[in-house]
């Protein structure tokens, strides 16, 4: 991303649509990001008071949806983590696509920057985290818990800042956060399916194809891409591939182009329907069920141990050094330059903020951790890693930002 401002960073910005989508997107994450925090606080508190075992019937309450002789059965916890965040990975997929096709992706020279500080914020954390744990093979297991940024929680410490943030610095933000995500969704896809159901992967491919055969055939409705959705959930659940990846196949699929009224595309439309869901319910359900770490019992050891340590140091260390050392490299050679209305000491803020892990990181932590001590160590790592970027990375900004940027209009 080489411009910043609304007139120079992309189509998605050149436009008054596309301007006023940008602040909706910003205004919606930064709200969501306040809420999302005060579900964690929440579940952290619910976990360490005589709620904790209310908090724990909570998570472990069965659910279960029977068709004849076709059942999904699973605890409350893992309906939101396998069905509600394949909704969120839908939303997250729109937006990759929109990107892609219109937005911040869409134009090489806006893609260097974003791209590869992302790559680096990814690469730089693994590896801490597998320096420190390569003796320990459950342990490195989780390797992809410290390479996520969680957009939401990121934007809503930056809300606090208030206009002194300028936008450049929140775009540039938005997109290395999106191919983070792309990153992780091939993570997930790589190293975190097992047990393949060759039967189950069939019917998820009929169903792909179907989806795809409506997209060629411009079928602009968004009902048979849900109902496919739906039934490729199921396929993949059952599967052995994580059930997530069926809401990214299905975003993908939406079809996304101009129209000549101006209307909104069906990817645009599907994108706006969600977003205000996942952003004050899906996420902060997903926040609540999963950020209530038990502190009763534990020591100072238990935060010095590999595991959490990895965590904590990938995500506080690794990630700003990789993202801005990235950054930097670009600049001095030429091939990118940071965006408008930020230099070196807005650019290591930002770092800061790209090590508020929490949502992708707990998520991948659910996934690498069937162990439940191994899965407390890595939540452990995440809540405190998450805590001391967010306040490390609003003071740096705070006393580094001028008290105020120019207003976009």
């Amino acid at each position: 991303m080489t411009q910043a401002n609304p007139s120079s960073a992309g189509p998605a910005a050149s436009h008054p649509r596309g301007v006023r989508a940008l602040r909706e997107f910003f205004r919606l994450e930064a709200a969501g990001g306040i809420v999302l925090i005060a579900a964690a606080v929440l579940a952290m508190a619910a976990a360490n008071s005589p709620l904790s075992p209310m908090y724990e019937a909570f998570r472990e309450l069965p659910v279960e949806v029977r068709i004849g002789a076709f059942d999904i059965a699973k605890p409350l916890l893992l309906w939101i983590n396998d069905g509600l965040m394949a909704v969120f990975f839908l939303l997250v997929a729109l937006e990759i696509k929109r990107e892609a096709l219109s937005g911040q992706l869409a134009s090489r020279a806006q893609l260097v920057l974003p791209m590869v500080c992302a790559a680096a914020g990814v690469v730089l954390p693994a590896l801490l985290f597998f320096a420190l744990n390569r003796g320990d093979a459950q342990a490195l297991r989780g390797w992809g818990v410290p390479t996520a940024t969680d957009i939401a929680f990121a934007l809503g410490v930056l809300a606090l800042l208030g206009s002194r943030v300028p936008t450049g610095m929140k775009l540039l933000l938005s997109t290395i956060a999106v191919v983070d995500d792309l990153i992780a969704i091939v993570i997930i896809a790589v190293f975190y399916s097992h047990g393949l159901s060759t039967t189950a992967l069939v019917w998820a491919a009929a169903a792909i194809a179907g989806m795809w055969l409506l997209n060629r055939r411009g079928v602009t409705r968004l009902a048979p891409y849900i109902l496919l959705g739906t039934i490729l959930w199921v396929c993949v659940l059952k599967s052995g591939v994580h059930a997530t990846l069926a809401g990214v196949v299905t975003g993908l699929m939406v079809p996304h182009g101009s129209r000549k009224d101006g209307a909104h595309s069906p990817l645009e439309s599907l994108e706006h329907a969600l977003h205000p869901w996942v952003a004050y319910a899906i996420l902060p359900l997903f926040a609540f069920a999963n950020a209530g770490l038990v502190l009763y019992g534990m020591e100072l050891d238990d935060l010095f141990a590999p595991l959490p340590m990895g965590v904590l140091l990938g995500l506080v260390i690794g990630k700003p050094v990789g993202i801005v050392g990235a950054a930097v490299i670009l600049r001095t050679l030429g091939w990118a330059r940071f965006p408008d209305g930020m230099d070196l000491r807005a650019m290591l803020g930002l770092g800061l903020m790209c090590g508020i892990g929490f949502t992708m990181s707990l998520f991948i932590a659910s996934l690498a951790y069937r162990d439940a001590h191994l899965y407390e160590a890595a939540v452990l790592g995440v809540l405190l890693a998450s805590l001391i970027s967010a306040i490390a990375g609003w003071l740096w900004l705070r006393m580094t930002l001028p008290s105020t940027t120019k207003v976009d209009r």
